[in-house]
């Protein structure tokens, strides 16, 4: 069986504050690979090599869980599930499931961005191929390793595997407009369909089971090099994802059409002058919390068998959402809602322990949900490229920093610091050169990863493409837009051995290497 981490013992490890460190921000699918999308093979080994190198502790990643549309980590078909197209098909061929003739036409992907529909069309007959093998061929062994997996993770697992299997049957659309009785999940249709699609459930399965082992050796590999990998929940999931189809009594659904009824995002802010309109539904939370919050307790516990630190996204709305009717097309009609989230931390540290969390507290910020997070001890963001606007008092800056947070130069969601500076005035510069000197020889980017280091916040992380100093074209997301994010990759050799002994000396010097480095 997949050797699942305790958290407990994760915790133990982990009191807050976090000690103080850094680390990079990379998602999976930004590695090279002759696949056409990052996975979890060798490169992503030499990525932890490079950040053993280099000093640092942590590698952050984005969601991980299996995408649908936009491609958006954040929009996934299940929390809990992995994203298949991170499998690895040369670790399936080390275990002899893919064949050297399998690879013989691989098309030309481009080496700087993912094409999702070109690497879909490539990787899935792989997959499908590797599965058949696996149940003609695997040994008893193997096939125990297999069951034993499925048992562990039924919980979320059956319901998974089954969603997606009918998704197929009916093109690939939402849930809601499947035939009403599968669509609605009745027991007698559910039955139906788990015994009509038994094969296409094991592939799905298989998927999970082959994930999920290449994922846990490579975070093993990590661990073993002082890396901790900082995960990422997204307080919201998908309206199209198994979660709400198996569980729609905890969300925001119309029982008759299936549809959200009241849908989550954010007010007008920095990135949209209309707000964002997400179009999640939004929690029943009384509902989670006459249940004790159950599924969320189960999805920490599960997210934390395979990363060591997780980052909440969207924190605030653990203190209060905003909730758009359904039929608005944008998000500037909407209401702030008080949520439990001192009742839910409550239940979930008294059954977890003290658990290691980053609060991503960004946007609209109260001083309820400050002192939800500060009763916690989470530690909060702090982003450089929204430091230089408003004053001395911006929080953002680092002399208002206090030690229990992480700063980053930006996140995800912002643009690289090269293309961010670019894009300022002449005014907005010369504000930035004022609070940290004339832009060196070695760029901007450089001159914000050492504001980030120096700083007095327990963690700084940097985004891979500052470390690169590339330009706006390596954006990951642009917020409230769908077409053309999450593409980025970087090239092979770009990760240099020079680069690592930069980022080392700069990491000793401001006191954040690892204790034995």
């Amino acid at each position: 069986m997949i050797q699942r981490r305790e958290y407990v013992n994760i915790v133990d490890r982990f009191f807050m504050p976090f000690p103080r460190s850094s680390g990079l921000l990379l998602h999976p699918t930004s590695l090279p690979s002759p696949f056409g999308i990052g996975d979890l093979g060798l490169q992503a080994y030499q990525f932890i090599d490079f950040l053993a190198q280099s000093a640092q502790q942590y590698w952050q990643i984005l969601p991980l869980g299996p995408i649908g549309y936009g491609n958006s980590p954040y929009g996934s078909y299940s929390a809990m599930a992995g994203n298949p197209l991170l499998i690895s098909p040369e670790q399936l061929q080390k275990q002899g499931l893919l064949k050297d003739e399998d690879f013989a036409n691989l098309p030309e992907f481009p080496l700087d961005s993912v094409d999702y529909n070109q690497v879909i069309q490539t990787k899935m007959p792989l997959l499908y191929q590797a599965c058949d093998r696996f149940r003609a061929n695997a040994s008893p062994q193997q096939h125990h390793k297999f069951t034993e997996f499925c048992q562990a993770k039924a919980s979320w697992l059956e319901d998974y595997a089954l969603f997606m299997a009918v998704r197929d049957v009916f093109d690939q659309s939402s849930w809601h407009t499947w035939e009403r009785d599968i669509a609605m999940a009745q027991p007698k249709a559910v039955e139906y369909w788990r015994q009509k699609l038994q094969d296409e459930i094991y592939f799905y399965k298989y998927l999970q089971f082959e994930f999920f082992c290449q994922w846990s050796a490579l975070t093993q590999y990590a661990n073993h090099h002082q890396i901790q990998i900082i995960g990422d929940i997204p307080i919201y999931v998908a309206h199209d994802s198994a979660d709400v189809w198996a569980h729609r009594e905890i969300f925001a659904i119309d029982h008759e059409t299936g549809e959200p009824t009241l849908m989550a995002g954010v007010p007008p802010d920095y990135f949209s002058a209309t707000g964002q309109l997400w179009g999640n539904p939004v929690y029943n939370w009384e509902q989670l919390q006459a249940d004790n919050f159950r599924w969320w307790i189960q999805r920490f516990q599960t997210i934390l068998e395979y990363v060591d630190i997780v980052r909440i996204d969207h924190f605030r709305g653990f203190e209060a959402y905003w909730q758009v009717k359904q039929g608005e097309t944008t998000a500037i009609t909407g209401e702030w809602v008080k949520a439990p989230g001192k009742e839910f931390f409550e239940v979930l540290q008294d059954k977890l322990g003290n658990l290691p969390i980053i609060a991503e507290d960004l946007g609209i910020i109260t001083s309820e949900v400050e002192a939800l997070r500060s009763r916690f001890q989470f530690p909060g963001m702090k982003i450089l490229q929204f430091a230089f606007s408003g004053g001395s008092s911006n929080p953002y800056l680092p002399f208002n920093y206090i030690q229990n947070c992480v700063v980053y130069t930006g996140t995800h969601d912002n643009d690289t610091t090269v293309g961010w500076f670019k894009k300022l005035s002449a005014e907005d510069k010369q504000i930035i050169i004022n609070y940290s000197g004339p832009v060196s020889q070695e760029g901007i980017h450089w001159d914000l990863i050492r504001l980030a280091l120096s700083s007095i916040a327990n963690q700084a992380i940097i985004p891979v493409q500052d470390i690169l100093g590339l330009d706006t074209d390596a954006r990951m997301n642009f917020p409230s837009t769908v077409e053309g994010n999450w593409q980025w990759r970087y090239q092979p050799n770009a990760l240099s051995e020079e680069l690592a002994n930069r980022l080392k000396i700069l990491t000793h010097t401001y006191g954040r290497a690892p204790s034995s480095d």
